[in-house]
């Protein structure tokens, strides 16, 4: 059974409300409920890379929208975390071209240097490993995306860079 009772502090500020609006006003009138995915990418941006039941709470009632219309998009979705996560989420294609050019073993490999398994954050908070569907990078297989960004034509050699390099944090995950 997943654990579901982590707690997280719910920072709504002035300019995250702000930003959270001027995505609302994209849509017609009562139709809020439409700025639900890019709205739930900004709050989970804003508090540490992942949504608390209160928080996906608190996002129903600024879309005036019912609370399970969130669960059900947040649970859904794999870019929208439901606990705490490493700092670097690692999340490799798992579907046929990058399975066939070696993923598989890549991952094992992956966690075996972290000291975790699929779905497991380093006990320093900085990793966690993840296999996910297609990400539409096929003839760059194998490959994972880290943050906003994808690496590619991954290797043993390439994995041990990434992550030395997320140590010493050289990594960036986000373009904006």
């Amino acid at each position: 059974m997943e654990r579901t009772d982590y707690k997280q502090e719910i920072n709504m500020t002035e300019a995250l409300m702000t930003r959270i609006n001027e995505l609302i006003s994209h849509y017609p009138e009562g139709k809020q409920k439409s700025a639900l995915l890019p709205v739930l990418h900004e709050v989970q941006d804003a508090h540490e890379n992942w949504l608390s039941i209160e928080l996906q709470d608190k996002v129903a009632e600024i879309l005036s929208i019912k609370p399970v219309e969130v669960y059900e998009v947040v649970s859904f979705y794999t870019m929208f975390n439901r606990r705490p996560i490493g700092k670097y989420m690692f999340e490799f294609c798992q579907t046929s071209p990058c399975c066939l050019n070696g993923v598989e073993d890549l991952m094992d490999y992956t966690c075996e240097k972290l000291g975790v398994g699929i779905g497991e954050t380093t006990p320093d908070g900085l990793f966690e490993v993840r296999g996910v569907e297609c990400l539409g990078a096929c003839g760059y297989a194998p490959m994972m995306q880290l943050g906003d960004f994808y690496k590619e034509h991954l290797t043993k050699e390439k994995v041990d860079q990434i992550i030395a390099d997320c140590r010493d944090n050289k990594i960036t995950l986000h373009d904006k």
